[in-house]
């Protein structure tokens, strides 16, 4: 069956919590696209590269069919739910409108204990980027971009967001491994660390700018 195929997926066969870990793992696979629209993926298949049973892989597949990242093929499997350039476009507008002024706000709440829980995923996304692991790359971006926004103290605005970057395509990330840009553009989180124990919003707002940015285009495949 074509879910059978490799994805590289972590184990979390001694872990817990197994259902929200396998659906950020899951989660992130489709952002990247190690998981490709139209092709079935079983449940069963996956928990085999996930090291667990099949039921928490299920209840997280369930889980992604209601954010409308994958569908159920009855009888079959799950099955990747396609996304225009148009609809990348306008996600990306959105995080636009949403995402700079909130990291501004950020930096004048930020305490140098939230930055020193931040630098940990940062230096993450960054190692993540060097070893090419592009599933704990989308894992620890989502929780760094998470953490900081939360930080601005509009949660509705977290979880917005966080449904918008779930939607999102990143499937020029392994070209960018290819050609040495990934950990660059992973450098940029550092920089958000540095400007936020600055308090330093408008520079903030003008880089969170920028890495939207890079999301739309250098990261989804587009080029420059």
């Amino acid at each position: 069956m074509a879910g059978e195929a490799t994805l590289g997926l972590p184990s979390f066969s001694h872990r817990e919590n197994l259902r929200e870990q396998v659906a950020d793992a899951l989660r992130a696979a489709v952002v990247t696209g190690q998981m490709e629209p139209g092709r079935i993926y079983s449940a069963p298949a996956l928990a085999v590269q996930f090291g667990v049973s099949a039921t928490p892989v299920r209840e997280a597949m369930l889980d992604l069919v209601k954010q409308g990242l994958v569908e159920v093929v009855r009888n079959k499997g799950f099955q990747v739910t396609g996304v225009s350039e148009d609809e990348l476009d306008q996600i990306a507008e959105i995080r636009l409108l949403l995402e700079p002024p909130a990291g501004a706000t950020a930096a004048q709440r930020a305490t140098p204990a939230d930055v020193a829980e931040l630098r940990p995923l940062a230096r993450a996304i960054i190692d993540a980027a060097a070893t090419a692991d592009l599933i704990s790359y989308i894992d620890a971006d989502r929780e760094f971009h998470s953490k900081l926004l939360t930080l601005g103290g509009n949660l509705r605005l977290v979880e917005i967001v966080r449904d918008l970057r779930a939607q999102s395509r990143l499937y020029g990330l392994s070209e960018l491994v290819r050609r040495g840009r990934l950990t660059a553009s992973a450098a940029e989180h550092v920089q958000m660390c540095d400007l936020l124990a600055a308090g330093d919003g408008v520079a903030l707002e003008a880089l969170l700018r920028t890495h939207v940015g890079h999301v739309r285009r250098e990261w989804a495949g587009q080029g420059e």
